[in-house]
């Protein structure tokens, strides 16, 4: 009668933790999944008007002595900070005719320039779309300013003394009316004291822009400035909120990766620090924007946060540390890069090493154990190359991960076969000292002794394993090359649940069911097989324990419901080939599968 309460006791708490979780995190986060492909989907503003820019400069330190600048120089910020303002409304079309543009036209990059304030501030991924439906846009990352979700970037100058610079009102003159690769586009200004501002943009054939920042002091009196860049985001965006995986603000300053999240900078102050190399953005879980300074000149890099209008709005931006030191008649520039775009792994490596950005490839969240994970991306990508279809690639991937570890793999089966043949042995000693727990257990002791059998012996090749299988989800997980990529049947997207609800009938009765039970027929494989494991493992000496273990395969078919189709084939087929190596050891050793 004990027993019976104990187990309906603990059915009881493990529904009430999978509901939970699935009510207070899974549901909101799909939701906000949802939320988020349907803005990407259909491009729609939310119906509130943009009031100014509010995101903060990058100030120069105060200076003194310093040639152009009389007396003791003022610590500069762009004036005229007044952005591009749309009316309450507007949407993103709306915006972009606000100022008088320029047009990119990348092979996979498109979008325009604002000749006002010169902002970087309309770019589309062309061979990313919003989602797999025919017809769907392609991804938008950066947008202008009096569109729903201002992201945009801007290079500037912040003037030491009275030197008038270039600012959000100012109107560049363009050269060519388009930039395309091996066409760079020049944008100048005249400040009206004999000082010619200019900035050469040039893209390259996937998401790399560089930036060219020169000064031309024709003037009489020698001048100072410090260069900058920054990447301003309106809104607060939707993130999946995994503890695997980093999305908002983050840098490599002095090779050393740092990630801060949304809500922490807006609890503390700027963020600022100095480096030599590296890189300062904003990232989400496939998209990056990017900001790569010259990696030789010393510049301090800051995280802030602000909220005018009630809206928040984040920032990542860069500074020289050093000003520029400009005689009347020289001329003095700075080159830096933008990277705004697709988190593809092979071609942040290809940056890094082209243009020696330090740890670009840290843009994409390999984690703890990057050793691990990197490699074995790069050994699925050569599947998926091999193979043409990425669930392929999955399965060889785990197949091969299971021959190396074949050995250990073996050990653990056998240590656990030899549990299994004796538990009609340990089922006698149950029944026989029942009552003397302490007598019980020393009898057990002195049958694990007498047949030579280690109880712990199974558990340490399955810990050494744990870090690989981690490192396996981690690569499926945050990897781009993954999303929208098809299996068979009807996985068009791997990087997306299962579509096939058994509660739906598989699709025929049109209704929606909460979402924990919305569980496709991937999982239930998954349970069947984690079920079938089970049966082969030796059962726990507390039959209210076995019961429970026996009930954990539906406890993670509902869990699993909601992951990524990938993720669940990779489990499935991985508990299918251990059952079938644990079944052939039990054979061998002549272990009864199910023994009374």
């Amino acid at each position: 009668m004990s027993d019976q309460r104990n187990l309906i006791i603990a059915i009881g708490l493990s529904l009430a933790i999978l509901l939970g979780f699935q009510f207070f995190f899974e549901a909101p986060r799909q939701e906000h999944m949802q939320k988020l492909a349907d803005e990407q989907a259909a491009e729609q503003a939310r119906q509130t008007g943009q009031g100014p820019d509010g995101s903060l400069i990058p100030t120069a330190p105060a200076q003194s002595g310093t040639p152009g600048a009389p007396g003791t120089a003022q610590t500069g910020s762009i004036p005229g900070a007044p952005a591009i303002q749309a009316a309450p409304g507007a949407r993103r079309d709306a915006a972009l005719r606000q100022s008088t543009r320029v047009p990119v036209n990348g092979p996979r990059l498109g979008g325009s320039i604002a000749l006002k304030g010169g902002r970087i501030d309309d770019l589309t991924m062309l061979d990313y779309k919003a989602t797999i439906d025919e017809g769907s846009p392609a991804v938008t990352l950066f947008s202008p300013q009096g569109a729903p979700q201002p992201y945009f970037g801007q290079f500037g100058w912040v003037p030491i003394g009275e030197l008038k610079v270039p600012d959000s009102d100012t109107v560049w003159q363009a050269d060519h009316p388009s930039v395309q690769p091996a066409r760079p586009l020049t944008l100048s200004w005249d400040n009206g004291q004999g000082v010619r501002f200019i900035q050469v943009v040039e893209i390259d054939d996937n998401f790399m822009m560089t930036v060219t920042q020169r000064v031309e002091n024709n003037s009489t009196q020698a001048i100072s400035t410090h260069p900058y860049g920054r990447i301003a985001r309106t809104h607060t965006p939707n993130t999946l909120g995994f503890y695997i995986l980093h999305e908002g603000p983050l840098a490599v300053f002095n090779e050393t990766l740092k990630e801060v999240d949304y809500d922490d900078l807006q609890e503390g102050p700027a963020d600022a620090t100095k480096s030599t190399g590296g890189w300062i953005g904003i990232t989400d879980k496939y998209w990056l924007a990017a900001l790569i300074p010259d990696q030789k000149q010393p510049y301090t890099g800051t995280f802030r946060y602000s909220k005018p209008n009630k809206q928040d709005t984040y920032q990542a931006d860069f500074m020289t540390q050093a000003p520029q030191l400009i005689a009347p008649g020289a001329t003095a520039q700075t080159v830096s890069h933008v990277f705004v775009g697709a988190k593809e792994v092979t071609l942040l490596d290809r940056y890094e090493e082209q243009l020696g950005i330090a740890r670009f490839d840290l843009a994409v969240d390999f984690g703890w154990f990057y050793f691990l994970t990197k490699p074995l991306f790069f050994v699925l990508d050569y599947f998926f190359k091999m193979l043409g279809n990425f669930g392929l690639a999955i399965l060889l991937l785990t197949v091969c991960v299971k021959a190396v570890f074949f050995p250990l793999a073996n050990k653990s089966y056998k240590s656990m076969s030899k549990m299994k043949a004796l538990q009609p042995e340990m089922t006698k000693l149950r029944e026989r000292h029942g009552d003397d727990r302490t007598k019980m257990n020393q009898e057990m002791m002195a049958l694990y002794k007498r047949e030579k059998v280690n109880p712990a012996s199974g558990c340490l090749p399955i810990m050494v394993q744990i870090p690989v299988f981690f490192a396996l989800y981690k690569v499926m997980f945050v990897t781009i090359e993954m999303r929208h990529q098809p299996f068979f049947g009807w996985i068009h997207d791997l990087s997306a649940p299962d579509p096939m609800y058994l509660i739906t009938l598989f699709g025929a009765v049109p209704w929606d069911p909460p979402q924990f039970l919305m569980i496709g027929i991937w999982p239930v494989f998954m349970g069947i097989s984690m079920y079938a494991q089970q049966l082969l493992n030796p059962q726990p000496a507390d039959p209210v324990q076995a019961k429970i273990f026996l009930f954990m395969p539906l406890f993670f078919t509902f869990l699993l419901g909601s992951f990524p189709a990938g993720l669940v084939i990779y489990w499935t087929w991985n508990n299918l080939l251990s059952v079938t190596q644990q079944w052939v050891i039990m054979k061998r050793m002549g272990v009864a599968i199910n023994p009374k």
